[in-house]
């Protein structure tokens, strides 16, 4: 039973995981090379992320640089940007690829606000998940006598209480997320 808890929890915190990498994505009117993580770029036929083919540093608050190491794959980026969902048109410049970070309206704002709040739902909904599979494999123990009632009992109340315990921590992601959207 024990092992059962213990994988339930990381399940939970991979899930938790996967909102903080969502929500680096998620542009907030300052530059962040994170917005570029989702990015691959077709490098001699295999599907390569942005980071791996260049250098990319801020040289201001709302720009990022981005100048790859092999010059003839400029034109390949600077596609594989264009065609992703990041809203941001990259200027090619012939030696590097700049984004400029337009800052966000108060409507765009409010849109965002809105897709943090659906992603904190959908890692909930993940957690709450989990914690169904988990629950159904202790049933499952208990019925094949594997585990004693009290046993089982103890194991939904920790199983529980891990629900809890990740669902809080999703909310204070989600605050923080909604804070940085908000400030100007």
């Amino acid at each position: 039973m024990d092992n059962l808890i213990k994988k339930t929890e990381e399940r939970m915190d991979k899930s938790l995981d996967a909102l903080d990498r969502d929500y680096k994505a998620v542009r907030v009117g300052r530059a962040n090379a994170s917005v570029l993580d989702r990015i691959n770029v077709d490098y001699y036929g295999v599907p390569t992320p942005v980071q791996q083919m260049a250098a990319i540093s801020m040289p201001e608050p709302r720009i990022l640089l981005i100048k790859p190491w092999d010059a003839s794959t400029l034109k390949d980026i600077e596609k594989a940007i264009l065609t992703s969902d990041i809203g941001i048109n990259p200027q090619n410049d012939g030696t590097a690829i700049r984004l400029n970070f337009p800052p966000l309206t108060e409507e765009r704002r409010k849109e965002i606000v809105k897709e943090v709040k659906k992603m904190a739902e959908d890692g909930k909904v993940a957690v709450r998940n989990i914690r169904r599979d988990a629950l159904e494999k202790l049933k499952g123990l208990k019925k094949n006598n594997e585990i004693t009632e009290d046993d089982e009992k103890n194991g939904e109340k920790k199983i529980q209480n891990l629900t809890d315990k990740y669902c809080k921590e999703i909310d204070a992601l989600e605050a923080i997320k909604e804070k940085e959207v908000i400030e100007i």
